[in-house]
């Protein structure tokens, strides 16, 4: 039987990421699905244990479902999957962070980029996703304006705290793999394979999801397959 596919976008950005991915897997016959994360803003402390427990029931039944992690959401997938009842049938982590226990994003961002995301923090916010990028940047990755402005229109400035906090000491037992879209999560595939997993790099971009739905999707179908062989 056919995985089913939890598509989860990073918790800075929103679920229109995968969309246009989700409706190419359901074209194919496969089960896909892109759930939303709560707002970072309506979060109080602990946003780990906040974020796993909105998401946990999403992923019943544990064991038929692949989760597939963009970016930011890749470190939640531990919490996440401790509180499913069950074991998950695959993770495939897309462009992603690997989880990192133990450690803040701050500790595991690049130097330069935190410092200069603190200097712009105000009241305690981080400025929206969108306004990390130099000027013309995101233009270039999604040059469609429509679709553009729904993205923006997704995000929101982002807690300080949630970068801060440092992510829980969780392992995952799973089999995973790890799908390469832009040159920015080379040493995550370099990882990936030295793990033995499964890798597929596609020279994209990060937003590729949104621009190059169908190879996209054939990759996370293929991963998925193999996933599913390997936790047979």
């Amino acid at each position: 039987m056919a995985p089913r596919l939890v598509l989860l976008h990073s918790p800075l950005l929103g679920p229109l990421c995968w969309r246009a991915v989700a409706d190419e897997l359901r074209a194919r016959g496969l089960a896909a699905e892109t759930p939303a994360w709560p707002r970072l803003s309506t979060l109080g402390d602990d946003c780990y244990a906040a974020l796993a427990n909105s998401m946990s029931a999403t992923l019943q039944p544990a064991g038929d479902t692949i989760v597939v992690a963009h970016s930011g959401a890749g470190p939640l997938i531990p919490s996440v999957a401790a509180l499913a009842s069950g074991r998950l049938g695959g993770v495939i982590y897309c462009d992603a962070l690997l989880p990192h226990p133990g450690l803040s994003w701050f500790d595991t961002a690049p130097p330069d980029l935190g410092l200069q995301l603190r200097a712009g923090a105000e009241q305690g916010r981080l400025p929206s996703w969108d306004r990390w990028w130099p000027p013309g940047a995101l233009e270039r990755l999604v040059p469609d304006d429509g679709l553009r402005t729904a993205l923006i229109g997704e995000l929101e400035p982002i807690p300080i705290d949630y970068f801060e906090e440092l992510a829980p000491e969780l392992g995952l037992d799973a089999p995973a793999a790890f799908l390469q879209l832009s040159g920015a999560y080379v040493e995550e595939a370099q990882i990936a394979g030295r793990r033995g997993w499964p890798v597929v790099s596609l020279p994209l971009h990060h937003l590729a999801m949104l621009t190059h739905a169908p190879a996209v999707a054939t990759a996370i179908e293929g991963l998925a397959r193999r996933l599913g062989e390997a936790g047979g």
